[in-house]
């Protein structure tokens, strides 16, 4: 059984009773060409006698109802309603009756068929419909034609069955056609929102193991001779992987909640963002880096992924300071201008690290130029002509 077929998002919007009442006034236009197009003279088997009395012109009026009422059900139900049409076609040829006005209500439910229907089903009942015109041409005529005129008769016919069925495969194609880029959009959607948790990851993992790695190695070179020491940096292990886990916890809970669509705020949590700067330079300074952090203009409250994108930018590029360049200081200038936050790291190690620093191998730079690209922001990374390597991001806020 057929089901309710899809429609365009405007149409969706139209209520079921204007469906409704569109389906009746095409019902009551064919019952109404039937009754006035056709005779039903049942008088003999009926004993009625002409010329035509009230009894016969109901009765050939219910019956023109009774032919027409199917098509009431022509949107739910389009190729059994097209069969009962073509089947009170044949029965109305055999009685002796016009026929036209049963054709023009299959050529419009062609088109119909056509728009929601593939075509094993569509053009099946397109050739259906044009053998039984010819049945009909041969019962109707009985040889009285040419054949040039069955030649163009044909060739009529023919064009008011395909053009209809063009009209609604245009159709149907340009719905498939908007259904695959919604799927493409969904396709790509998720491909971004990949992206963005790999980004996340790299940003919040790469940054502690690195801490953790330098740390790690400092506790083992000191450990016999200064105790002290390698308890200060187990204790810095201990807290960055503290404060990784509770990262990871929050990042996961947030993500729990956009896949089950909770947007409750009282339930919302909070991502990292510049307020985190300063613990981030106490890690590094526990790290062997000291972090000189300036900031310029007036604070001001920013957008969510701004925030956390420029918390990313300085978290990865004092990152790479550590990990990479060799250096026991960096500068990092946070600049808030009128329409732009302005980010700035500056370190005097020894430079660029083709293999490294530029995402040779890594995706720290090539993650920061994918978040700054995605803000509509500018962003460049490189090793300064005074010595020392530069990372800056122009953020719009």
């Amino acid at each position: 059984m057929d089901r309710d077929v899809p429609r365009a998002p405007w149409l969706r919007r139209l209520p079921s009773g204007v469906w409704t009442a569109l389906a009746w006034c095409a019902a009551g236009q064919l019952a109404l060409l039937l009754f006035m197009s056709t005779t039903f003279e049942l008088a003999p088997p009926l004993g009625l006698r002409h010329p035509p009395s009230v009894a016969g012109l109901a009765l050939r009026a219910a019956l023109a109802v009774v032919l027409a009422l199917p098509v009431c059900w022509a949107r739910r139900w389009p190729t059994q309603v097209f069969g009962v049409l073509l089947a009170e076609a044949a029965v109305v040829l055999l009685l002796g009756e016009r026929t036209w006005p049963l054709f023009m209500a299959m050529d419009v439910l062609i088109g119909y068929l056509a728009a929601v229907r593939p075509g094993r089903v569509s053009i099946p009942a397109g050739l259906a419909e044009f053998a039984l015109w010819l049945v009909d041409l041969a019962i109707t005529k009985r040889g009285a034609v040419t054949t040039g005129d069955v030649v163009s008769s044909a060739a009529a016919f023919a064009a008011g069955i395909a053009i209809p069925w063009a009209i609604g495969n245009s159709v149907h194609q340009q719905r498939r056609y908007s259904s695959d880029l919604r799927a493409y959009a969904a396709r790509q959607a998720i491909t971004v929102e990949r992206l963005r948790i790999a980004r996340e990851l790299h940003d919040l993992v790469a940054h502690s193991i690195g801490v953790i790695a330098i740390q790690a190695g400092a506790a083992s070179m000191v450990l016999d001779v200064e105790p002290a020491g390698a308890r200060r940096a187990l204790d810095a292990i201990d807290a960055t992987s503290r404060e990784t886990l509770a990262g990871l916890r929050r990042m996961l809970v947030s993500l729990r909640h956009a896949e089950t669509g909770a947007d409750d705020p009282s339930i919302a949590v909070p991502l990292a963002g510049l307020e985190a700067v300063e613990r981030l330079t106490a890690t590094m300074a526990q790290a062997g880096v000291e972090v000189d952090v300036q900031w310029r203009g007036r604070a001001r409250p920013l957008p969510p992924e701004i925030d956390l994108a420029a918390f990313r930018i300085v978290q990865e590029s004092v990152t790479n300071v550590l990990r990479h360049a060799g250096a026991g200081r960096c500068e990092v200038h946070i600049a808030y201008h009128e329409e732009e936050l302005a980010i700035d790291v500056i370190d005097e190690g020894h430079g660029r690290a083709p293999d490294r620093r530029t995402g040779g191998t890594g995706y720290g730079i090539a993650g920061m130029r994918e978040r700054v690209a995605l803000l509509n922001g500018r962003f460049s990374a490189g090793s300064r002509p005074e010595g020392g390597f530069r990372v800056a991001a122009r953020l719009p806020a």
